[in-house]
């Protein structure tokens, strides 16, 4: 399902003041002056839109003014006012209002209401051919994950153009053209690579520290390819990679080539195997056919952002972690990406459960450039042959 091309977007603008606590501030004083203020910016009448809300914790009034400009004014007291702007924006022409514009009120009503502390944002940009694909969460966790798995922070991208917005079966994926990144993979509402991410995979895989000539590899995940492609050029004996989502290969294959190159154009090749299936399913079997790799690769979920390791999808990364280690070789090892270093809480939980196993683990990152952040990657090794049979303990 893909949004509605609209032809106007609408540019939000957020203020904030932090006014005097001491009675002095008068909220209907700050709605005339602020009617004034962008009766002048917006160069037409503002008009009160409804009745004014006035609460023991609050008040609130709205305004309208042309060209359909709506304007909102909120007093939280003692101490806190809010003033947003949704003003619409038809396409290829400039806004009438700006940030530049936007920072002239700040300065005037700032003076006005005597706040101590006053701040203005970058618009936010919704609607229009582009715009709902802008924005994304910063760090978080795939799968149909949802709020209390964020970590509440966006992050904004220069979208030129939506290459593919498709609901696959297991989760939503679209690939966008950015102008800083390249072609950018996104799941469930989270980037997952772009083009310019080499640097993602290289750590993933530890290139240049980690010999993978004539090694059974293992990928769990992997489905934009790119891992596949840069370990297939280490030269190693066999690479199986099993991905659930056809959907997501199909895609990266036709707009992520830079990324991938052609190690999705045939899922049977000379010295790897593409398997379209849930991992868990073939690791069981794995298990019970007595299979073992020299190194496997987790490139599923990211260590979910979240108060306790419960849920869904730290049940899920438990039972991947626990199978996983029972089809290492000996000295074999498991990789696998973390979560950004803004995230710690959440990777402190995530090792506080490795140390409740029999393995060592190392730690590194690497600035990633879609991502915005540096991002972990982890090392996970067995220290005897011992390991958990039902995932990581709780």
């Amino acid at each position: 399902m893909t949004w509605p091309q609209s032809s106007t977007s609408i540019h939000t603008y957020l203020w904030e003041f932090l006014v005097p606590e001491n009675g002095s501030f008068d909220f209907g004083t700050a709605c005339d002056q602020t009617k004034e203020r962008f009766s002048k910016c917006l160069r037409c009448s503002v008009k009160p839109l409804g009745e004014e809300i006035i609460c023991d914790t609050f008040s609130r009034r709205s305004f309208i003014g042309e060209p359909q400009a709506v304007i909102s004014l909120r007093w939280q007291k003692p101490s806190i006012v809010t003033l947003n702007l949704e003003v619409p924006v038809q396409p290829h022409s400039e806004s009438f209002f700006n940030l530049d514009t936007a920072r002239v009120i700040e300065t005037e009503l700032r003076k006005s209401f005597n706040a101590t502390r006053s701040k203005v944002l970058p618009p936010l940009k919704r609607g229009g051919p582009v715009d709902p694909y802008r924005y994304l969460n910063a760090s978080g966790c795939q799968s149909g994950c949802y709020s209390s798995e964020f970590d509440d922070r966006l992050l904004e991208y220069d979208v030129e153009e939506v290459l593919a917005d498709v609901q696959s079966p297991f989760q939503k994926v679209e690939i966008l053209k950015t102008k800083n990144f390249g072609n950018l993979l996104v799941l469930d509402g989270l980037q997952n690579l772009a083009e310019s991410d080499i640097v993602y995979t290289e750590t993933l895989m530890h290139r240049g520290t980690i010999d993978y000539m004539n090694k059974d590899v293992l990928i769990l995940g992997g489905g934009d390819g790119a891992l596949l492609w840069e370990l297939l050029k280490e030269k190693p004996s066999f690479v199986t990679m099993v991905d659930i989502d056809d959907v997501v290969m199909q895609l990266c294959k036709k707009h992520m080539r830079s990324a991938c190159g052609t190690a999705l154009d045939t899922y049977d090749g000379p010295n790897y195997k593409i398997i379209v299936d849930d991992c868990m399913k073939i690791l069981k079997s794995y298990i019970d056919d007595k299979k073992e790799f020299d190194y496997v690769f987790g490139d599923l979920t990211d260590i979910p952002v979240s108060d306790a390791p419960i849920g869904q999808i730290w049940d899920f990364m438990k039972s991947v972690l626990a199978l996983s280690l029972q089809v290492l070789k000996k000295d074999g090892k498991f990789l696998m990406h973390g979560n950004g270093v803004s995230s710690e809480p959440a990777l402190q939980m995530f090792e506080a459960q490795l140390a409740k196993l029999q393995v060592s683990f190392s730690r590194s990152n690497a600035f990633v450039p879609s991502f915005m952040e540096d991002w972990v990657f982890y090392q996970i090794w067995k220290t005897n042959s011992e390991v958990h049979q039902n995932g990581l303990p709780e």
